[in-house]
């Protein structure tokens, strides 16, 4: 599955940078968040998943997933569709590795999780691969 999202997610990049879509990005978004909606709906049913209501859910976890699909859906999402539209896909897609990054920063900060010597240099390589594939060259 998480070949299949990450094969998906590259094809979807390229064709949404390419294809004539709505002028609208939040159209644009909905029609993506359906589709993939629908996919993985279809995929859990087949792998016989757990389903529950969201009003079963505790307090927190009802706030976490509202907070998640509202900017971690819909606002980032609609910025990425965007973004693909205004710059190359090759620069949007850098997102799939400051993300982590920032992830990890905020696992510190806000969770008091630990960081390792390890995961400092891998950010600084990753963060400096980013540098490297947004700057510039120069002649």
């Amino acid at each position: 599955m998480i070949l299949t999202c990450v094969l998906s997610w590259s094809y979807g990049s390229v064709f949404v940078s390419k294809a004539d879509l709505p002028k609208s990005f939040l159209v644009t978004t909905g029609y993506q968040m359906l589709v993939a909606g629908l996919v993985l709906s279809i995929a859990s049913i087949s792998f016989n998943e757990t389903w529950s209501s969201p009003l079963s859910w505790s307090y927190n976890v009802q706030i976490s997933m509202f907070l998640l699909i509202t900017f971690g859906g819909i606002v980032a999402f609609t910025a990425f569709n965007y973004l693909l539209k205004v710059v190359s896909p090759e620069k949007v897609s850098t997102s799939a590795y400051v993300n982590p990054v920032i992830a990890l920063i905020m696992g510190w900060y806000f969770l008091d999780e630990n960081l390792t010597l390890q995961s400092i240099i891998a950010s600084f390589i990753l963060l400096t691969g980013v540098y490297f594939i947004t700057s510039r060259k120069r002649k």
